[in-house]
Parts: C-alpha cells; structure tokens; sequence
C-alpha cells in the first residue's frame, strides 16, 4: 500500500519514520515536505490549499491511505474533499476540527460535555476584555479565538501583561483573531493525553510531558513546545479519571453533534491536586510530542492508524523505553524567527537511539540552513530517563547556529 503524510513539519518527519517501517506499507510520499524529510521518503512540493492539483496527483501516486499532519487543513476541510474522492483519511472532518480552530467552540463544547475545565469568559473587542478582568484572579490566561501553533496564549501576571495581551490581540491584530478567551488559571503539572480513536472507541498513546515555555523553568513566552518526556507513568485512579471523565464525554458530546471523528485527539491537561483539568483540544498529533510517541509505540505504527480508520482499532502498547527530544529553535523564535542562519552539523552520525528530526530547515547543496521557527529536534531514546535525556542534549551539541534557542531543563519537571 502507498502511503502520503501531509504536512512538511518535525511532527510529520516523525510519522514518516514510523510508518516507512511497516512491511505492509510499500512506499510513503510526504506532501510538500521538506529537505529534511526528503532524507527519508520521497517528497512532493504540492501546496496543500491546491485541492484539486493535491488529489491529482495522489491518484496519479496511486495513494490509498493519507495521513494529515497539520491543524490548517483540517480545519479547511481537507480531509472531507480527500474522503468524497474515495481516499481513506487520518484526520476528522472540518466540524470536528473545530475543537482546535476555535478555542471559544471548545470550551463551550467542554462546558455541554460537562467536561471539567477551567472558568471562562470571551470577548469580541477590547472594551469587553477590560471590562471581565475583576471576575478573575491573576494570573489570567487570554488566548487569541484562532489557530496560532501554540503561540496565541498569554499567561498574565497582572493588568498590565494582561492589557498588553488583549492590546495584541484587538489592536495590533497580531493573530487575525475577532474575539479572545479570557480563562481562570489553573496551576499544577501539564500532560499531553494522546488518543487515537475511530469515532466509537479509542486508545491512549503513550503519555508525555511537553514543555511550552521558550525558557528554563516555564519562563518566557508560550511557544509550540521546547521539548518532550516520555513516557509519563499515572496513577492508575487518575488515568481511569481521565478516560472517564473526559475522553469518553468527549467522544460522546461528538457523537451528539452527529460529528465523526476519526484521528488523533490531543487532549492538554493540567493536572492539579491529582485532578485533571482540560486546557484545551488539539485535533491532530502534537509537535514535538509526536517526535517521541512514534518511536515508543510497540508494534507497527500503521497498523495501528489504518484499524481507526477501517473502524477496527488496534490497542496500543508502549515500550519499557524512555525517550526525550530537545527542540533547537532559530533566534528570535516564537516572535520572529530569524531565516537563512547556515546550520553547523558538526556529526551526522545517526542510530536507532540518537537522530535528528528536521522541521525547520533547508538545503542548498550540501549547506543547510534554518528556514523555520522550530528547527530541528534531538531525540534520544534509552532504557531509563536520565539516558535518554543525556543522549537528547548529547545530540543536540552536534549542530549550532547564529541564535540558536534551546531549554536546558528539559525533564526536570517530569512526574
């Protein structure tokens, strides 16, 4: 079977990997793709908004099953143009996509759902912003009503981050966004909860701990993720909490809404007080999570993606293996990433348990250069955590540039 990967991202290079090592599988394609990607599969620079060129030559390819990567298309409804020309699609439909592409939709949804979260209120402009702050406690959390790769949210210390965030978002338009979120504060440790599901049931994929912030000890400005630990072991109560009391409602609320979801349900919680909190929907695999969630699944990783969608779900397992990944971000990341710094990679040397994922690069020649926000993540993967964090950063140092942004203390908070 041919297989396409859309997207041209750290997340797909990662997918590509997984799926590349299926026997059942013949060839995989990633569509654009990148340099980086190209290492490994052949790559395909077709603009994904470009439906009609996209089916074209997936048919011309003659691709049976398509992955969707990213959030974008989703929301666009790609994956309902692919399954009315008869392909099989990894991915939910633009309704369910609206979990992720508007953050008011969703916790609205969470609310219907009776899902715990936390309290909220929305505004459509700045006077009606302003005009809520008394009904909360700093910090407060403002996050922009729009798809912004994890770098809309703020988290406000007092009035005036909390001005300058709504000032963004309603003044300056940094985010395209007409109305904001305005939500209570919940401390405590973030947990990426993974579930792949066919729309009836669902599996957990394994747990892990991604780290927002650009800089050591969650300082800095929110970001698309710094970097990941795996796998997070729960209490068996809590896990069972999880899956009681927000994945099933979850599924539920969906099948309510006549929606069928079909894909990667990304769940952020925050855990407080051994309580999970859900902070907001994804509708896709995470960046960078699922740099270390493919190679810490067991088993054949498009077995598992192809049973969602032929509606037999296959249980997921997890290895007796830890696995980090460092992210390697370009300077001025996440405000404004600064393109064309030649990237040094001082080792190409690569193994089962120590590589690269590219996401934010390109290539002239034989000269790399960074051509992205997140750049390239260093994964290691070991039998206890301190391993696999030690040959991350180990990793890391074979490759340097002009501004290169990276956290030191990743895995210093892992439960």
């Amino acid at each position: 079977m041919n297989v396409a990967v859309l997207g041209s991202g750290g997340r797909e290079h990662a997918l590509v990997k997984a799926i590349k090592k299926s026997p059942k599988v013949s060839k995989v394609f990633c569509i654009p793709g990148s340099d980086g990607i190209a290492i490994d599969v052949e790559c395909k620079a077709i603009d994904l908004k470009d439906q009609a060129k996209l089916i074209k030559n997936l048919q011309q390819m003659d691709i049976e099953f398509v992955v969707i990567g990213p959030e974008d298309p989703l929301v666009d409804g790609l994956a309902d143009t692919l399954r009315d020309h008869n392909f099989k699609v990894f991915g939910p439909g633009s309704d369910g996509a609206r979990l992720e592409g508007s953050k008011i939709y969703s916790k609205e949804f969470m609310k219907a759902a009776g899902i715990p979260t936390a309290a909220f209120k929305m505004a459509t402009n700045k006077n009606e912003a302003m005009s809520v702050i008394g009904d909360f406690k700093f910090p407060i959390v403002v996050k922009a009503d729009v798809l912004a790769a994890g770098k809309g949210v703020f988290i406000c210390r007092d009035k005036n981050e909390f001005t300058n965030a709504i000032e963004q978002i309603f003044d300056h338009e940094v985010f395209g966004a007409s109305q904001a979120l305005i939500e209570e504060f919940i401390s405590g440790w973030e947990l990426s909860y993974i579930c792949i599901t066919d729309g009836e049931n669902f599996q957990v994929c394994p747990l892990v701990q991604d780290h927002k912030a650009l800089k050591n000890g969650g300082l800095g400005p929110n970001t698309g993720g710094m970097g990941v630990i795996g796998p997070v072991t729960l209490n068996i109560k809590l896990q069972e909490e999880i899956n009681r009391t927000i994945v099933q409602p979850s599924l539920n609320e969906l099948k309510k809404r006549n929606i069928k979801f079909c894909g990667a349900l990304f769940i952020g919680l925050m855990i407080q007080d051994n309580k999970p909190y859900v902070l907001e929907y994804n509708v896709r695999f995470g960046d960078p999570e699922t740099q270390i969630i493919m190679p810490l699944i067991e088993g054949d990783v498009f077995e598992i993606l192809w049973s969602a969608v032929t509606g037999k779900l296959k249980s997921i397992q997890t290895k007796n293996m830890y696995a980090a990944c460092v992210v390697m971000a370009a300077e001025g990341y996440p405000e404004k990433p600064v393109k064309g710094s030649v990237i040094d990679i001082s080792d190409r040397t690569v193994s089962e348990s120590s590589y690269f994922i590219y996401s934010g690069v390109k290539k002239n020649q034989d000269q790399w250069t960074v051509n992205g926000g997140r750049v390239l993540g260093a994964v290691g993967i070991a039998s206890t955590k301190e391993e696999a964090i030690k040959i991350a950063y180990a990793q890391s140092a074979k490759a340097q540039w002009h501004g290169l942004q990276k956290r030191t203390d990743i895995g210093s908070f892992f439960n």
